[in-house]
């Protein structure tokens, strides 16, 4: 049935979808298709006790099924018994996920010998941005695999050779975080407590629970991994690879150690990366609760104070957001221009506590117009003035420990925590008359995303990476089209990140982790005198001889050379990197010429950055560095999907490490998905409570599991009922069943832009859809007799195939051109909107109600036709679907009666390419999209007038000779049923409603018989009564002489289009009144 605009609808530009509640109604009218049947059933002498049997079996089982075959996991679904009378997502996604790994289906050498074997049709290869360790996967992780899968299996079914590679991350600092809060709340143990050795065993026994139950989720969004690749990040070959790849830039020069500024999280007692430091905007005083402090802390103000100038009774006035630094400061900067302060460059200020000289200084960073134009400086801990300091060649005090706690030279302080401190030292300041002022200023709090501790910068000896030379080789792959960035609005970010980048800190202070293979050198000391070496005098020879002239003996004379080492080489320097520490010390001997036994190694404590390792897994997943076959055939990549927040984090760094240390690009493209919100834009937050397990949509939950799930989450109990609450109000029934395949689709349909808000109610629409394919699907099957088996269309159809069968055909070919085209462009809202059109307007909305009258009163010929063409436009539709909706497309498509069985699954069969539907007609579109508009003005109309189903209308059509008149009466012939009508030939009678389809177009429908017209033009008279009313009223209001300036324009626009549609509604009201007049 057709609901004109709607049914041949979209146009293929600009397609329309229909929403959850239209759905909702769809899937309420899907009992309708059982009444064919029953006719059907009827015409086969079948009993109407039966019909009825089947009516109310389909009542008490719709969307309830479960399958219940004796299948082993691995085995090929049991379908031999008849379809379920509604579609149910247990009982479509049952077994199958298993059958199709067993069979190797998702393997890059499922159909061919060897992954090295050439393939003319290419290959597609894309690696998972591993998750991390530390639980459950939420919705964002669902997107990017809806998406990354629906991209795999649509190239895995264009014939390509195919890998989609598993994995997971160690999530270094994440997962020590969780595991330390798991000891605490169930042993009251610090991991200090239990030592290194025993908590990374308590993290690999957690991390075992964990990983398993991902890959599960994995595995229940449908995703075709190839799972004999699975790698994880802490995997004994990816231990090899990550010390491969430091051994070989610190060799190279493109590791260093230095002592610099870093995030310090005194919580975690570790340095952390830009990416776990939330960006906390206040607008003015506000009072935050920190972890190991039981008073909040004030934040979003400066305090202004005095620094007293030496032997003078001049002041500096200085003001700062965190006062307790003024203990580290060492110098306060002016601009050198400002006047008011340049008789006081050169001299001294007295540090009121410590009484160190901080002398005043003249550089050109300082904005004279911001606050005093002076400006405190505390190089050890503030990244501008760490600059100035280096610039002035200040000193560098470090005033606080890896905790938070004062060090000793904090004068009365020393052992205080920083933030007692904060309100500890302004008393001080008070009673020396030096505390001025404190104002509230609105500021940016940089927090750790994992402890909710303020970050402190400080001054740290570090591993880095040097990233000038490989962010000028990302640039230049980005601006010569190597690499491509999509959407291409992030281009500009790309080269600005890049060209602003500074070397990259890879260590971290943990226990978890890839610890660093990187070994302190300790040289033997100097046991007797020796000449002067070369460090210490440049023109003293080097003797060969001992005073008593003997030639000195080898040991001497390492020892000698060791002395000479000690005096050349850096603190930097006496570093080696190695796979063990034999290796070490075998480096060692040689770089510093003495034997191994006078060296003493220290291996370094800390662990590598997770994005380190995360940045080789392009290439170290494949065994690298070994040449294996893996690492030919799938080295370099074809794309990297993920969300834009981590282009750099991630991303940027596969870059750098695939140019440096493979020499070529990891992937061609990289395609950046939006960040996944809830449904009021709002981040997902554990504490809101709207962080949602996919499997939870899937499955459906009750609103008392989700509140369960906070209780066993790692939430703070301050937030639990917030949570709750943010639950109760999003989800005050819980999350109904949607079903893997509409999780999937509605990700992939709201694919675009920045940011994805997603709504459950949108997901359960794409249920109804499913439910819609399923009663279409198997309605059509009754349209097959049994034991017969079809083929799809050949590219050249037969010359005497009816119109309505090459419309169908047509629609096949657009949506198969558009949806290629789609994926080709990665644009997922618009591949779905053609699957969906497709299906449920064209297929299910027309064509199959055009088939009802064919089946019923056709000829052989007729019905034989239409068979091959709905079998055509089934199989093609369920292959374009079967990317994103891959359990519901296989269960039909097992049962589809196929001529041809070589092919097992739908997930290997051949997706529909446009050289195989060339069948696309424009012409014959444009005129069966002028009958529908005829059909939507019949339905409209007789909706108008409440006329039921039963009762049919006689139509005249008066078309303008300029138009084929007689093709398009014949179309309208051959759909005149969903229009519940029957077209006459004869000339219209007087009386009849006109529905103008265009000026040279009328429809004249008869009424008169059908309907009582006194009846008709009093309700029409009481609806113009309304209607005037509404129509003054928004007249008057819009009259108003301060209607356009007082008025806002959201609400002007609202009044204008609600005149304009009651004028029209009105005018048409009139026109009917008119008509009813002459009847």
């Amino acid at each position: 049935m057709t609901d004109n605009e709607q049914q041949n609808g979209p146009s293929e530009d600009q397609p329309v979808e229909k929403t959850a509640k239209q759905l909702e109604k769809e899937a309420k009218k899907a009992a309708k298709l059982e009444k064919l049947k029953a006719k059907l059933d009827k015409q086969s002498t079948a009993p109407t006790v039966q019909k009825d049997k089947l009516e109310k079996k389909a009542k008490e089982t719709k969307e309830s099924a479960v399958y219940t075959g004796n299948t082993a996991p691995g085995d090929k679904k049991d379908i031999a018994g008849s379809m379920p009378d509604a579609y149910s997502p247990k009982y479509v996604e049952a077994a199958w996920y298993a059958w199709w790994e067993k069979q190797g289906f998702f393997k890059p050498e499922y159909g061919r010998k060897s992954v090295l074997d050439p393939n003319p049709k290419g290959k597609f290869v894309m690696v998972i941005p591993p998750p991390n360790v530390t639980g459950t996967l939420h919705l964002g992780h669902a997107l990017t695999n809806a998406v990354e899968d629906a991209l795999t299996r649509w190239n895995r079914m264009s014939g390509r050779t195919t890998l989609l590679n598993p994995g997971c991350d160690h999530a270094g600092i994440a997962t020590q975080v969780v595991v330390e809060k798991k000891i605490w709340r169930e042993e009251k143990k610090t991991r200090h407590e239990l030592g290194r050795e025993e908590f990374i065993k308590r993290v690999w026994h957690w991390k075992n629970e964990k990983g398993d139950r991902i890959y599960e989720q994995l595995r229940s969004l449908g995703s075709s991994y190839d799972w004999s690749r699975a790698r994880f990040t802490m995997d004994p070959s990816m231990c090899r690879a990550v010390n491969e790849a430091f051994i070989r830039l610190h060799e190279a020069g493109d590791i260093y150690r230095a002592n610099r500024l870093v995030n310090w999280s005194c919580a975690l007692k570790s340095a952390i990366s830009e990416i776990e430091v939330d960006k906390l905007e206040l607008k003015g005083r506000t009072m935050l609760a920190l972890p190991g402090y039981d008073q909040k802390v004030e934040f979003g103000v400066l305090v202004h104070f005095a620094y007293k100038a030496e032997n003078s009774d001049d002041e500096i006035i200085v003001a700062t957001t965190r006062i307790e630094t003024m203990l580290g400061d060492v110098a306060v900067a002016v601009h050198p221009k400002d006047l008011r302060y340049k008789h006081m460059i050169g001299k001294n200020l007295v540090h009121p506590i410590l009484k160190r000289k901080l002398p005043v200084i003249a550089d050109e960073y300082v904005d004279m117009e911001f606050g005093t134009g002076a400006v405190k400086i505390t190089p050890a801990h503030d990244p501008n003035d760490f600059e100035i300091g280096k610039r002035h060649k200040l000193p560098f005090i470090t005033i606080l420990d890896d905790e938070g706690k004062m060090l000793d030279n904090c004068g009365p302080f020393a052992g205080m925590k920083r933030f007692d401190v904060r309100r500890a030292i302004i008393k001080t300041l008070e009673q020396q008359k030096l505390y001025r002022e404190t104002k509230e200023h609105a500021m940016i709090v940089p927090q750790c995303s994992r402890s909710k501790d303020i970050i402190e910068p400080m001054l740290k000896p570090q591993w880095y990476i040097r990233c000038d030379k490989m962010a000028a080789d990302a640039i230049k792959a980005v601006k010569t089209g190597e690499l491509k960035i999509i959407p291409d609005v992030h281009e500009k970010i790309w080269y600005r990140w890049m060209e602003n980048i500074r070397d990259w800190c890879i260590s971290r202070q943990l226990w978890w982790g890839h610890r660093i293979p990187a070994y302190k050198v300790t040289l033997p000391e100097e046991r007797e005198e020796e000449e002067p070496s070369i460090g210490v005098s440049k023109s003293a020879p080097r003797r060969r001889r001992t005073r008593s002239g003997r030639k000195k003996s080898a040991r001497i004379r390492c020892r000698a050379r060791a002395s000479i080492s000690r005096g050349t080489f850096s603190e930097d320097e006496l570093w080696v990197s190695a796979h063990t520490e034999d290796e070490a010390l075998v480096k060692a001997a040689a770089k510093f010429n003495i034997t191994k036994e006078e060296i003493t190694l220290n291996r370094d404590e800390d662990v590598l950055d997770t994005w380190f390792s995360s940045g080789l897994f392009t290439f170290s997943i494949f065994g690298w560095p070994d040449n294996t076959e893996d690492l030919q055939a799938f080295y370099p990549g074809t794309l990297l999907e993920t969300g834009h927040d981590i282009l750099f984090f991630w991303v940027a760094r596969m870059v750098f490490f695939g140019q440096r240390l493979m020499g070529k690009l990891p992937f061609k493209e990289v395609y950046l998905h939006p960040m996944v919100r809830d449904a009021h834009g709002r981040k997902m937050s554990k504490s809101l409570g709207n962080v949602i397990d996919p499997v939870d949509v899937v499955r459906g939950v009750t609103l008392e599991e989700l509140h369960a799930q906070l209780l066993d989450s790692n939430l703070d109990p301050r937030e639990f009922e917030k949570a709750k609450a943010g639950q109760k109000q999003d989800y005050p029934n819980g999350i109904p069943e949607c079903g893997t395949d509409a999780l999937r689709f509605a990700l992939c349909a709201m694919t675009q832009g920045r940011d994805l808000n997603l709504d459950i109610l949108r997901v359960q629409g794409y249920r109804f859809f499913c439910n819609k394919l399923w009663n279409a699907t198997k309605f059509a099957f009754m349209y097959f007799p049994k034991d017969t088996t079809y083929e799809v269309h050949p590219p050249s159809l037969p010359a005497d195939l009816c119109s309505m069968d090459r419309w169908m055909l047509s629609r096949v070919a657009l949506a198969v051109e558009k949806i290629n085209t789609s994926f080709q462009n990665y644009d997922f809202p618009a591949a779905t909107t053609h699957c969906y059109n497709l299906w449920l307007y064209d297929l299910c909305d027309v064509y199959l109600e055009y088939l009802k009258p064919v089946f019923a009163q056709g000829s052989d010929a007729q019905k034989e036709a239409a068979r091959r063409t709905l079998y055509t436009a089934l199989e093609y539709g369920l292959k374009l679907l079967s990317p994103f909706m891959p359990f519901i497309t296989e269960e039909l498509y097992q049962r589809l009666p196929k001529r041809d069985t070589s092919c097992p699954s739908i997930c290997v069969a051949s997706y529909p390419q446009e050289s195989d539907a060339p069948w696309r007609s424009e012409p014959l579109e444009s005129d069966v999209e002028t009958v529908l508009k005829m059909i939507h003005l019949i339905r409209s109309t007789r909706s108008e007038y409440n006329l039921a189903n039963k009762q049919k209308t006689l139509v005249h059509l008066v078309i303008s000779q300029e138009l084929e008149v007689e093709k398009l009466k014949d179309l309208f012939r051959s759909v005149q049923s969903l229009a519940n009508s029957e077209l006459s030939d004869e000339e219209p009678p007087i009386g009849c409603s006109i529905l103008t389809v265009s000026d040279k177009i009328e429809v004249h429908l008869v009424l008169k018989g059908l309907i009582d017209p006194q009846k008709e033009i009093a309700k029409l008279d009481k609806k113009k009564e309304s209607l005037t009313q509404t129509i003054n009223k928004l007249q008057q209001a819009m009259a108003a002489e301060d209607y356009t300036t007082k008025v806002p324009d959201e609400v002007q626009k609202t009044n204008t289009e609600k005149l304009t549609q009651s004028l029209g509604e009105m005018e048409r009201l009139l026109k009917a009144v008119e008509t009813l007049k002459l009847m």
